[in-house]
């Protein structure tokens, strides 16, 4: 009988409702699932979005979106369609302007630039969420397993700041190659000491240039260095096919401790994960070359901090540029500021005018897409229905 009435429960529900409809009454009456409405509940949502406060320089570019003045540009889309927009740079503490918000909100949107993060509290106090949406790629600052535990969506825009944050890269290694930045200071202050620069100052040609991780990002760094005639190096779980490697130029080291000791420069490209988190402390990186450049653009826990601190310091690593750290914004006192041989900056490398276009774009079209009930392209989930993208395994 309680199988029967559950049937025609189902069957009632059905009836009354439709697609999105039919799945929330299927999910709501199945003990097995945990898996939060994929898509909007209807009527008004609630949608918080966290990015950095650009103050008097919000008016000085209209395309500039990624800011809490013009919050990505969607505010009166999202208003006119009877939805709440809340905006804010306060992520921090109890007492911080996004808490105040977690119970109720549907919809969550962070950058990696300035990162609101979920932790498994968070999402424990939010009944109503369903959907954590990342405007730029690298969702690392959600705890994803609480998320997938917890039935939730969680979704980027893959792919709208790649070739932003490959033209930084190729920056960076010409920057720490050149010596540039002790160059700059000695002009603005005044100096002009050429020995100063020149003794550790080098060509980018005849290099060897690694990258730990050839995802979409490490692929574009490896096509804009082909022309400067390198030796070109990758390690990733697989390798990216003669086709690519072709095109490229660069050839596959499937294991990363070989493939260390042979750069000049390493370029980390690869997500921040459990498995990746500390991996380049002080015994990686003493397989590296004596005076080996490092770019780090992917995310700063992935390296230990004082490791870095320390080889930066004895010179065992000539050089270390990145716009990642952890935590972000970095303390005053954080140590690499004042390492010597580094030219890093805040979170920068993702977040040009045309990255922010890009990914501006993006969140409104996946928030369409989830208002409507419609799936996002397959590559933009992080976590769909519980189960993690590969590259956070």
């Amino acid at each position: 009988m309680e199988l029967v009435a559950m049937a025609m429960a189902m069957a009632m529900t059905m009836a009354m409702a439709g697609k999105r409809g039919v799945v929330s009454a299927m999910r709501a009456l199945s003990p097995l699932s945990s898996v939060r409405e994929l898509h909007a509940p209807a009527g008004a949502n609630k949608v918080v979005g966290v990015f950095y406060k650009a103050n008097e320089y919000a008016s000085k570019n209209p395309n500039f979106l990624g800011c809490v003045e013009n919050s990505l540009g969607i505010q009166e889309w999202l208003e006119s369609n009877g939805h709440q927009y809340i905006v804010t740079d306060d992520k921090e503490g109890p007492n911080c302007e996004l808490e105040k918000h977690i119970p109720d909100l549907h919809v969550l949107i962070t950058t990696p630039f300035h990162p609101a993060y979920v932790t498994a509290e968070r999402i424990k106090k939010a009944k109503n969420l369903q959907l954590l949406l990342t405007a730029g790629i690298g969702s690392d600052h959600i705890d994803l397993k609480a998320a997938a535990a917890a039935g939730l969506t969680v979704a980027e825009i893959t792919g709208s700041n790649v070739v932003s944050v490959a033209e930084d890269e190729l920056m960076r290694i010409l920057i720490l190659m050149r010596n540039f930045v002790p160059g700059y200071k000695q002009i603005v202050g005044g100096d002009w000491n050429v020995a100063a620069i020149s003794y550790r100052s080098y060509d980018l040609e005849g290099k060897t240039i690694g990258t730990v991780g050839a995802g979409r990002i490490g692929k574009e760094l490896l096509k804009r260095l082909k022309p400067f005639n390198c030796k070109l190096l990758y390690h990733d779980r697989l390798s990216m096919g003669p086709e690519l490697e072709k095109e490229t130029g660069a050839t596959w080291e499937k294991n990363l401790d070989d493939m260390l000791p042979k750069c000049d420069v390493v370029v980390i490209n690869m997500p921040l994960s459990d498995n990746t988190k500390g991996m380049f402390d002080k015994e990686k990186i003493r397989k590296m070359k004596e005076g080996v450049l490092i770019v780090n653009n992917a995310r700063g826990a992935i390296m230990d901090t004082q490791a870095v601190a320390d080889a930066c310091a004895s010179g065992y690593i000539g050089g270390y540029s990145g716009d990642v750290w952890f935590p972000q914004p970095a303390p005053k006192d954080h140590p690499w500021r004042s390492m010597p041989n580094h030219a890093m900056t805040p979170h920068i490398s993702g977040t040009t005018i045309d990255g922010q276009i890009r990914y501006a774009a993006g969140v409104k079209d996946m928030l369409d897409k989830y208002f409507k009930g419609e799936d996002f392209p397959s590559q933009n989930y992080i976590v769909k229905e519980g189960k993690l993208a590969s590259q956070y395994l």
